[in-house]
């Protein structure tokens, strides 16, 4: 939404120090989201350690016309406004947050141990069929903007993220699958790596039920609409499969005309009747296994929340305290007003 307000994206990325000094400990390290933000689709250029607070100065510094933000309230150390310098100069602007998204909403599944966010039944492959809930009602966790609360998939939200273009005749396909949750600079470096075997890359995600069988305890932390979100969002992806089968079948080689089959160094989990997922495109000698050169997979992201839970459950408390007393703030204005 922000890209579609102007012509060049510029996104400032903070320093562990400014987040941790304002909001609190940040899950992945200024290195790591660097890289991350970088290759988000729409992002035209990264300023690292851009300023908590965002000022005039900053503004004119990168020659930037205006600054865009979530609706969400977003305060510093002191508990103000974070854009206020911004605001008053009128260089602000506005979009929607994805509902039910937010870095608080993941870190409580981790800590709960949740299952709710899971798609499964009937709803195990749908998207596009507006769904809500809470998924806790534990008042640790919660709060108007940044609770604990369950992501609102709509076909509109698949195709603003999707590409739309079709690979081009000549084009060698590489094909990867996996569950891809909490998308992290591991999945990146990978899927960086797969792309440059060939010219279009299609990823395959696997519903919720079967990540959970494979992965087992709470797992997947984002649900098969997140998930598919995150990956579409990736400069180095032009094609997503949706609920795509834990076995990489003949028809779907053939369907999707793929030259090439890769994974990366985790342990490749036998599908359910015990044989190799990957016997057909090692069949056809179509089948390569990468090294993403991070040694992060989902199971440490996880660690880093329970290593630190104490930490961000302070955070979190900390957090919603300061929302509260601005959203309060902001009725009393309102009040004033109507009087």
């Amino acid at each position: 939404m922000a890209k579609a307000m102007g012509d060049y994206l510029i996104v400032g990325v903070h320093t562990d120090a400014e987040i941790t000094k304002h909001k609190g400990p940040p899950v992945f390290n200024e290195e790591e989201r660097y890289k991350m933000v970088r290759a988000i689709k729409w992002v035209d250029e990264v300023v690292e350690g851009a300023p908590y607070i965002t000022t005039i100065e900053t503004l004119d510094k990168y020659g930037c016309d205006f600054c865009v933000h979530g609706d969400d309230i977003t305060l510093d150390a002191s508990g103000q406004d974070t854009y206020r310098y911004v605001k008053e100069a009128k260089r602000y602007k506005e979009c929607s947050r994805t509902a039910g998204v937010s870095t608080t909403d993941l870190v409580g599944r981790m800590l709960l141990l949740t299952k709710q966010h899971h798609s499964c039944g009937e709803r195990e492959y749908e998207v596009d069929k507006v769904q809500s809930g809470s998924i806790s009602k534990d008042p640790s966790t919660h709060s108007p903007w940044t609770g604990i609360s369950q992501f609102l998939p709509t076909t509109h939200k698949i195709i603003q993220f999707a590409e739309g273009k079709e690979p081009k005749p000549g084009d060698e396909i590489v094909y990867v699958a996996g569950a891809f949750d909490l998308f992290h600079i591991g999945h990146l470096n990978f899927l960086e790596k797969a792309k440059a075997e060939g010219d279009y890359l299609i990823v395959g995600l696997h519903t919720d039920p079967v990540v959970n069988h494979y992965k087992g305890c709470n797992y997947p932390i984002m649900n098969l609409h997140e998930r598919v979100l995150s990956v579409l969002s990736c400069k180095y992806v032009n094609e997503v499969v949706i609920g795509a089968p834990y076995s990489v079948t003949a028809d779907l080689m053939d369907h999707f005309r793929v030259g090439l089959v890769c994974h990366g160094k985790t342990p490749i989990m036998p599908d359910v009747d015990g044989s190799d997922p990957y016997t057909e495109p090692k069949s056809r000698g179509k089948f390569k296994s990468l090294h993403s050169g991070s040694d992060l997979t989902t199971q440490k992201v996880v660690e880093r929340i329970i290593n630190h839970r104490l930490d961000f459950e302070a955070r979190n408390k900390k957090k919603e305290k300061k929302e509260l007393a601005a959203y309060e703030a902001l009725m009393k204005q309102k009040e004033v007003r109507i009087s």
